[in-house]
């Protein structure tokens, strides 16, 4: 079964709102103007009422009652559509203009409703004198009936206008909603044209209703996100085309060349070797490429252990200290720090950044390790001095694949721009985040992580 449209709720609601609005005004006229005719009603038998006491203002027994009967039929006689029963205490029926009627009279004093075979009356019992006992008894009967019409044309005119309201409201409720939703319509069609080779549009935020503005950014916001993750992606698949491709064409040209003559065996043992080393740095590049994967999609789940990061940091100053000592390259570390985290992983993280800074420290530089215990959690840095990085490459140092150096060496089995970004997923791993910070002499790698993962 179709879903109902936005629009169609809408202008439903719209119709039901004003069906339900004219129905309680249409309820409260209807009421309102049956009490006024009761209030003319009953004001119409007072003021009769009135002129009868003063034509019967003599009469106290049924034989003082002919004498006076010419004037009562006087004043009867402007009232067609009234008609009168007089009767002495007891029950006695002296006069009475009433039609047969079907049922008994209300006898209880006051004003009453009175409805008979389609016929409606206001019946107004009371005495002729009030407050003397065995005064005769008045019986007025008004016929209401044109009354009752009235109400029931009216009541039918009620919910012809609700009926007739409501389609309406429907109607006019169903374009507003329509023109209304025009800018949701344009983001349905720009959302449809999305594709990964169109994701170029954008929405007119400032032309939208402020309703959707800020929807409209938002989309905006993701088309942007989308847009840049698909960049990205796609150039992903270029880095590692072109890592690979140059190992694999030195490992088909190397193989070609050995097989085009019988050669000793000493030459294919040497062939042997040299491709095996391209064939472990493609293995080491397809194993990094594995790791990044799993951290995007949330599945590094590091150990933790407590870990005394002086203690970790020296071991691996104490590693790169004989490289250090070949470049004149100065290694020192301050501060210490306990951490709960992953041994392995944080040893890598470390260690891709203090290989990173070596590689960039000229001859006779210094690279410093600098821990810090801070109240919202740990710090730790390391600092190398040489030439800075320009600001614009500050923000692509830990993309994938991407090195400073423009004359990079294509399938190097050195490094392949995996390390920065390998040591990013590691830290955001362990709850942290790292940046980098340099100027004119110096290069600074800060990595912030909390006490507690």
């Amino acid at each position: 079964m179709r879903r109902l449209s936005l629009s169609g709720r809408l202008a439903l609601l719209f119709a039901a709102c004003t069906a339900v609005v004219s129905l309680l005004a249409g309820v409260l006229f209807s009421r309102a103007s049956e009490a006024h005719f009761i209030e003319l009603d009953q004001q119409l038998l007072e003021g009769k009422l009135i002129a009868l006491r003063s034509a019967l203002q003599d009469v106290s027994s049924a034989t003082d009652f002919p004498r006076h009967q010419p004037r009562l039929q006087d004043e009867l006689s402007h009232q067609p559509d009234l008609a009168l029963r007089i009767g002495s205490a007891s029950g006695e029926i002296w006069f009475d203009t009433l039609p047969p009627l079907p049922a008994p009279l209300p006898t209880n004093a006051g004003v009453h409703s009175l409805d008979l075979s389609g016929n409606a009356y206001r019946v107004y019992n009371t005495a002729l004198v009030p407050g003397q006992a065995g005064s005769p008894q008045l019986t007025l009967v008004l016929d209401i009936t044109h009354h009752q019409h009235f109400l029931q044309r009216m009541q039918h005119l009620i919910w012809l206008t609700v009926g007739l309201s409501a389609l309406a409201t429907a109607l006019l409720g169903a374009w507003a909603a329509r023109s209304g939703l025009r800018p949701l319509r344009r983001m349905s069609t720009v959302a449809a044209g999305v594709s990964a080779s169109s994701l170029t549009q954008r929405l007119p935020a400032e032309q939208m209703p402020a309703e959707l503005a800020e929807l409209a950014s938002s989309f905006n916001a993701m088309l942007e996100r989308l847009d840049e993750s698909f960049q990205r992606l796609s150039a992903f698949s270029a880095d590692i085309a072109h890592e690979l491709r140059t190992p694999l064409s030195n490992l088909l040209t190397h193989t070609q060349v050995t097989l085009t003559r019988p050669r000793p065996i000493e030459d294919y043992r040497e062939a042997l070797h040299s491709n095996l080393e391209e064939l472990q740095w493609m293995a080491q590049l397809v194993n990094d490429m594995l790791y990044l994967a799993k951290a995007d999609h949330g599945l590094l789940a590091p150990r933790r252990e407590m870990l005394d990061l002086a203690q970790e940091t020296d071991m691996l100053l104490e590693f790169y200290g004989p490289l250090a000592e070949d470049v004149q390259v100065s290694l020192s570390r301050e501060g210490n720090a306990h951490l709960a985290g992953d041994r392995s992983m944080l040893r890598r993280a470390l260690s891709n950044l203090l290989d990173n800074a070596l590689r960039f420290t000229p001859a006779t530089g210094s690279i410093k390790v600098q821990i810090s215990d801070q109240l919202q959690g740990l710090q730790l840095s390391i600092e190398n001095s040489g030439e800075g990085i320009a600001k614009e490459v500050l923000p692509r140092l830990f993309d994938r694949f991407y090195r400073a150096d423009p004359a990079r060496r294509e399938g190097s089995s050195e490094h392949a721009g995996l390390g920065l970004a390998i040591t990013q997923s590691i830290v955001r791993a362990h709850g942290g985040q790292i940046r980098c910070e340099s100027g004119p002499g110096w290069t600074r790698f800060v990595i912030e992580l909390p006490k507690k993962g």
